[in-house]
Formats: C-alpha cells, structure tokens, sequence
C-alpha cells in the first residue's frame, strides 16, 4: 500500500471517530475532526491515484 493511501486512511478514521464523539460530549478541538476527514479522503484520492504525469 501506499505511503499517502495509509496516512488518508489513518486520518480519516480518525476523523470520523472524533466527529462521532464529538456529537456526544463536548471537547476542544473536536471542529479538527472535520479537517481531519476532509484531509484523509484528498490523501486517499491523491495516493490511489497513478503517476501518469511526466516529470518536468
């Protein structure tokens, strides 16, 4: 697996459990959860995605 497919996996998952008890109690920080799914699934696009660029 990827480096970046990994981390955007991770990221997401997290996310997700952080919005999830952030709907039960209330901490600081919990608005981060949503930052951190959005990051993970654009990690997961860009690390699932083919290099079929050339290099410049």
């Amino acid at each position: 697996m990827n480096v970046l497919s990994v981390l955007g996996l991770a990221l997401t998952v997290g996310g997700v459990v952080g919005y999830i008890a952030g709907t039960t109690v209330a901490y600081p920080g919990r608005a981060f959860s949503l930052t951190a799914v959005m990051t993970g699934v654009t990690l997961l696009a860009v690390g699932r995605s083919d290099a079929t660029e050339a290099a410049a």
